[in-house]
């Protein structure tokens, strides 16, 4: 009877393909996901961006990270000796004989398969004769001659061969466990015990516990719950907040805090250096004993901040903190505009506290250029240029040239920049043109609909309002470009008009006599007409005198009429002739019939407009349903273009905020939307709540970069909102019975009345 047996490997051969599988399942996805990426594109990628970033300091930290690090070499070593490893353990696997083999009674007799009965038997004869245990045969061999034979030649045992592929029938299915006897033996059980013990009882659950009490501890952004919370008392307790007091609650922050996060630190020389930081920068709110404001850490925090915005060279052991600090500080603001939209979203559907100020929320936004850049929120956006300095900003704001931003240098000529930048040479002012070049133009579209409505260009009071912004970004190289196409094209248009002008100049001199002559006519003629008229009035008969010149005025309104007359005529002729044909046309037709057969068509042709009208809104609803879609299971890289900046410490892409805001209440209309994939042209929906009461209103749309100063965009946003439309109360469906009873009772009164009726017909 057919059971199951489970024995361990004794010899290690099942062990070795466990052990084999067990590597490769480790190996092969290790190597694809940890493997160092080629090495050479990093090379060639940074040095494409040479020529602009060059000076930037993450620039140069990346460089020297690459040249130092060594962490890719030992990758490779590791994965290397893995893939030793589990090429060593296929080999030996390949090596290993096969413990089960399909029995096949044909080649224990040395036959070939479908042998006749008479060569089965003659076979076994002679077999038996040598391996046979009396004359000195071998009785193993004997043992599965004989079992072969019966295979073979009995009935039973040949069904049996061939149904379970044993003669004796179905026999035992063995299991081997992939783990050695000596696991299992009672000498080791002991030290397995133990193992077990340690692995599944101690380490396991000490990995899951740091994993999660890690975890727990920050948010889906990376930020400590601690640090939002913090964020959010102080925001609620100061809605306005100026970039003073910002500055101080950002670095409050609890990753700037040891205990919290080992990778802030509070050295011993800070004691030393700190203070004399204080005292190159001035008032920083030292006496400021609101907690945690007045904690070392955050005090220290703060010093570097302020220290990194006036760009000032701090010691070896400060530079790292406050490259630490400043790679940090952006992310933490970005949490900071969350917790200040969570508010203002609280704050208008509960009510019972202010909400945070737009001001506060825009400070946000600022401070995170600031950062960026290394600027402080007075200076100057050209400083953002390499070889730019405080002492070079008067040649551009003088009154010739009248440069404060950057788009007023893209403007000038080139001719103008040239001049005005004369203090750079060759080199430096071809390096300043490339970084200008380098820094985005973005172009905006606005659309304003209610989606779902009939009419989508009617705003009613509390709709849903959809504004769809479109984001198009291009280089200021493409502005330089577009100047010099403006710029010869004008020349062209000059040269033009000064040739005109000389043209103009010859004709006028070579005419002058015949003009100064006729000229000189018409004076003649217009003093002696004065004369006449001095003389008609001084005579005594000004009605004859008015009488006159009525003829005068009667005769040449009588030229004028008559040829207005005429041609007055001409034109009704044409019109009677068309008139007459058109009568004409029309009394040729056959009656009403054909006048029927026009009206349908009419008719058919305003039903096509009006039917294709509709398709092409519903095509428009359709396209833009599946380009939702798409938007929604599309993931796009947040990989945009290279920020130039001087004095970040880390590659940083470029990102942009775009909000819907009311600036004369300083309110937020609709959340910031967090562009992170601007690389050529992106649509984004912001949707907010049309006002409740009619009306009209004046919003902006305002986009902010998160990494330059001077580049934000201001759009002004006219909101028309009408009385929404009011319900009906009485309709023709809804005119539905109250319950169902009178319908019923109503049904019965029928039915009696024609009963009644049926019995007075009867009789």
């Amino acid at each position: 009877m057919a059971g199951q047996q489970f024995q361990y490997d004794d010899s290690g051969n099942t062990f070795f393909y466990f052990l084999t599988s067990f590597v490769g399942l480790i190996v092969i996805p290790a190597t694809y996901y940890l493997w160092p990426r080629d090495q050479n594109a990093e090379q060639l990628r940074l040095k494409s961006l040479r020529r602009v970033h060059g000076r930037c300091l993450w620039y140069r930290l990346r460089l020297m990270k690459s040249q130092q690090s060594i962490i890719p070499t030992l990758k490779k070593v590791a994965l290397l000796f893995g893939w030793a490893v589990f090429l060593l353990l296929a080999y030996k696997v390949s090596k290993l004989d096969r413990d089960y083999q399909e029995y096949n009674p044909y080649e224990v007799l040395n036959l070939e398969p479908g042998a006749k009965v008479q060569a089965i038997k003659k076979q076994y004869h002679l077999l038996s004769l040598k391996y046979h245990p009396d004359k000195g045969g071998d009785d193993v061999m004997f043992m599965r001659i004989a079992k072969a034979y019966a295979a073979l030649t009995n009935e039973q045992s040949r069904q049996n061969w061939e149904m379970y592929g044993n003669p004796d029938g179905p026999g035992v299915t063995s299991f081997g466990i992939a783990l050695p006897a000596w696991i299992v033996d009672q000498k080791n059980s002991m030290l397995v015990l133990l193992v077990y013990g340690l692995a599944f009882m101690v380490i396991l659950p000490v990995v899951v516990g740091t994993w999660w009490y890690r975890s727990i501890r920050y948010s889906g952004d990376q930020i400590l719950i601690s640090t939002t919370q913090l964020f959010m008392h102080f925001i609620y307790k100061t809605p306005n907040m100026n970039m003073k007091r910002l500055t101080m609650v950002l670095t409050a922050a609890c990753e700037f805090d040891p205990r919290s996060n080992k990778e802030a630190t509070i050295r011993p020389t800070d004691n030393m250096e700190v203070p004399q930081l204080i005292r190159e920068l001035g008032n920083i709110n030292v006496k400021k004993k609101e907690p945690p404001f007045c904690y070392p850490y955050s005090f220290k925090a703060r010093v570097l901040v302020l220290s990194h915005l006036a760009r000032m060279e701090v010691s070896e052991n400060l530079e790292e903190d406050q490259r630490f600090v400043v790679r940090k500080s952006p992310a933490l603001l970005q949490e900071m505009i969350n917790v200040g939209c969570q508010l203002t979203m609280m704050a208008n559907s509960r009510g019972g506290f202010p909400a945070p100020r737009l001001v506060t929320i825009e400070n946000c936004m600022k401070l995170t250029q600031m950062i960026v850049q290394g600027l402080q929120e007075t200076k100057s956006p050209l400083l953002q240029l390499p070889h730019f300095e405080e002492e070079h900003l008067r040649y551009c704001i003088s009154k010739k040239y009248k440069v404060r931003t950057l788009q007023d240098l893209v403007s000038l000529k080139d001719s103008d920049r040239r001049s005005m930048l004369r203090f750079l040479g060759e080199e430096k002012y071809d390096e300043v043109m490339a970084v200008l070049g380098s820094f985005p133009h973005i172009t905006m579209g606005i659309k304003l609909q209610v989606l779902d409505d009939e009419d989508s260009s009617n705003i009613t009071a509390g709709s849903i309002v959809t504004v769809t912004v479109t984001l198009t970004r291009k280089r200021m190289a493409d502005m330089f470009e577009k100047e010099q196409e403006a710029s010869i094209c004008q020349g062209e248009e000059t040269a033009n008009t000064e040739e005109a002008i000389r043209n103009q100049g010859d004709t006028n001199k070579a005419k002058t006599k015949v003009w100064q002559s006729k000229n000189k006519g018409a004076k003649k003629t217009a003093k002696s007409k004065k004369k006449k008229l001095t003389k008609k009035k001084a005579l005594p008969a000004p009605v004859k005198g008015k009488q006159a010149n009525g003829n005068v005025a009667g005769n040449e309104m009588a030229v004028t009429t008559s040829a207005a007359a005429s041609v007055t005529k001409e034109e009704d002729d044409e019109a009677s002739d068309k008139g007459s044909e058109s009568e004409d046309g029309e009394t040729n037709k056959d009656s009403p019939s054909e006048r029927d057969e026009e009206s349908d068509k009419q008719s058919d042709t305003e039903v096509d407009e009006g039917g294709g009208d509709d398709e092409e809104e519903w095509k428009a609803l359709q396209q833009s349903i599946q380009r939702r879609e798409r938007a929604l299971l599309e993931t796009k890289s947040k990989v945009t273009h290279p920020v130039y900046s001087l004095y970040f410490p880390e590659e940083k892409q470029e990102w942009w905020w775009l909000y819907i805001a009311d600036r004369r209440d300083q309110t937020l209309v609709s959340m910031p939307y967090h562009v992170c994939t601007l690389r050529d042209s992106e649509e984004v929906e912001l949707k907010f709540p049309a006002p409740s009461k009619a009306g009209n209103y004046q919003y902006s749309v305002i986009l902010r970069s998160d990494s330059y100063l001077g580049l934000d965009q201001f759009k002004p946003l006219k909101l028309e909102v009408h009385e929404a439309k009011a319900m009906l109360d009485n309709h023709p469906q809804w005119d539905i019975p109250d319950t169902e009873e009178e319908d019923e009772e109503q049904e019965d009164s029928d039915g009696i009345e024609e009963s009644d009726d049926e019995d007075e017909d009867n009789d």
